[in-house]
């Protein structure tokens, strides 16, 4: 018995929660319009890389001969100026090949006069047919091999001085020393390559930063075009700059493809440093003073049942705003659009500063959504430049 009730009292609730389901009154809702004012403002486009500061002149001396490091003038920073000696290396060996050239020079020449008038001398005994064409070829055989050898002895001379001169090391340009990668008593060895000695850089005050561009940004970057930037030695200082350079030759890692990109950076007051990262923006695209709209009210159609088809279809073909009057309708407006970020979009055409555009719309019950139509603006949108978040 107390089963069977069980069951009659479940099957009553059952047919009363449907009957409830089916027979309640419809919740009416109303549809409202989510809009933002047509505003005057600026857009900005860039592109960001990391590059590092370097100076636009860098210059490694060497030495073309091998030998100890006699002598160095000079220290890390030393500003020094075109021909200043870096440094000297020890010239015995050099002056003893020197003294040794300069006796086998005078002895090849002496051999070369001796033979040269032997030669005359044969030349003209021969031609009165006076000696054996033996004896002449011999004479001018010794002369032309006198004369090789006095001809081979003068160059040689000429690279034993040269090597000499090699000795001492001269800057070759006016600017500062970076690097100093010898001791007096080192030992520099020039027989593969030419050993660095010191790394000199022209002006300080006047650096590069080369910066690896992405791929997919490289084709908006453009000589000339305005630079910042700033690097971790000095957070709160932007320093400025223009692209001087977009190399060509690309650079691959891993998979990655970047492009060198040359900015100009002036350092009058020398706080930029070689070697330093620096994070640059590079400005491809700004307009100011212009009329700005969410670019999400370029992309906002009404639903077909509240506004003509026809009318739907004609504005999806065109770039289409649509306005809200005072009265709560919108309807479209053809525009031209410029630059866009993104967020915001630049416009022209049949609107005005001022005007409220539609971006979107809301649904909600009566009691949440005032009558006719909503002009507030989505929590989620970017607040615009000089617009204070409500």
């Amino acid at each position: 018995m107390k089963k069977n009730l069980i069951i009659i009292t479940s099957a009553l609730l059952t047919v009363l929660i449907l009957v409830f389901l089916l027979f309640r009154p419809e919740e009416k809702v109303t549809v409202g319009y989510e809009s933002s004012a047509v505003f005057k403002g600026k857009i900005e486009n860039t592109v960001t890389a990391t590059g590092t500061v370097e100076p636009i002149i860098q210059v490694e001396v060497g030495t073309q001969v091998s030998g100890i490091i006699d002598h160095i003038y000079v220290d890390f920073n030393s500003k020094v100026k075109k021909g200043t000696v870096l440094a000297v290396l020890d010239r015995t060996n050099l002056e003893s090949e020197l003294k040794s050239s300069e006796a086998t020079l005078k002895s090849a020449e002496t051999e070369y006069e001796y033979q040269k008038k032997n030669y005359e001398r044969s030349k003209a005994l021969f031609d009165k047919k006076l000696i054996s064409d033996t004896e002449y070829e011999s004479s001018k055989y010794s002369y032309d091999k006198a004369n090789s050898a006095f001809i081979k002895a003068t160059s040689d001379i000429k690279k034993v001085r040269q090597n000499l001169s090699y000795a001492t090391i001269y800057s070759p340009i006016d600017g500062v020393v970076l690097d100093r990668a010898v001791d007096e008593g080192q030992t520099v060895a020039a027989s593969f390559s030419t050993p660095t000695l010191f790394t000199i850089a022209n002006d300080l005050t006047q650096m590069q930063v080369i910066a690896d561009v992405d791929e997919a940004d490289i084709g908006e970057v453009l000589e000339g075009q305005s630079v910042s930037f700033t690097v971790d030695a000095f957070p709160d200082d932007t320093f400025r700059g223009k692209v001087t350079q977009v190399r060509l030759q690309p650079t691959t890692t891993s998979n990655v493809v970047t492009y060198e990109v040359v900015v100009n950076a002036p350092n009058p007051d020398y706080k930029l440093k070689p070697g330093l990262t620096a994070n640059i923006t590079i400005t491809t695209e700004e307009k100011d003073d212009i009329l700005m709209v969410p670019s999400k009210a370029l992309r906002f159609r009404p639903e077909t049942d509240k506004t003509n088809s026809d009318t739907i279809k004609a504005a999806a073909a065109t770039k289409t705003l649509w306005v809200k009057s005072p009265d709560g309708n919108i309807a479209p407006v053809k525009v031209s659009v410029g630059v866009s970020d993104g967020i915001y979009t630049e416009v022209s055409g049949e609107i005005k500063e001022g005007d409220f555009v539609v971006t979107g719309m809301i649904s909600a019950p009566d009691k949440t959504v005032a009558k006719g139509s909503d002009t507030g603006k989505s929590p989620f949108m970017p607040t615009r430049p000089g617009e204070k978040k409500k």
